[in-house]
């Protein structure tokens, strides 16, 4: 063997030995399982509370809103999101709530007034 073929037989060695490694770590158990699926759902209803609250308020206020001064979530089921009214906008206080079994938002309320209320 001269010493190309040594060296191609070294990387793909090296190679099978890679996927080996990586393949044997890949096995997660039940309880891994289930805390990387919370995770995705939580981050889900976070990223759809994020689009559709603001664009919501906006419609409803004329007022762009971006970052919540409130939050709050059982990491599971729902996302409530606050926001306070700034000088120049056409609101003092949103309440936005998107719950996972409405599958959307589930309440608005702006200045105490309920634009949305789907019962869950």
């Amino acid at each position: 063997m001269n010493k190309t073929q040594q060296m191609i037989a070294a990387i793909v060695g090296f190679f099978v030995i890679a996927f080996l490694l990586v393949g044997a770590n890949k096995e997660q158990t039940n309880e891994e399982r289930e805390a990387a699926s919370m995770i995705r759902a939580l981050a889900s209803m976070q990223g759809m509370a994020n689009k559709k609250c603001p664009a919501l308020i906006k419609q409803h206020t004329g007022s762009q809103v971006y970052f919540p001064t409130r939050t709050d979530t059982d990491k599971a089921t729902y996302v409530m999101m606050e926001w306070d009214g700034e000088p120049g906008d056409n609101f003092k206080k949103a309440t936005c709530v998107l719950h996972l079994k409405v599958g959307g938002v589930s309440k608005l309320v702006i200045d105490d007034k309920v634009i949305i209320d789907k019962k869950v």
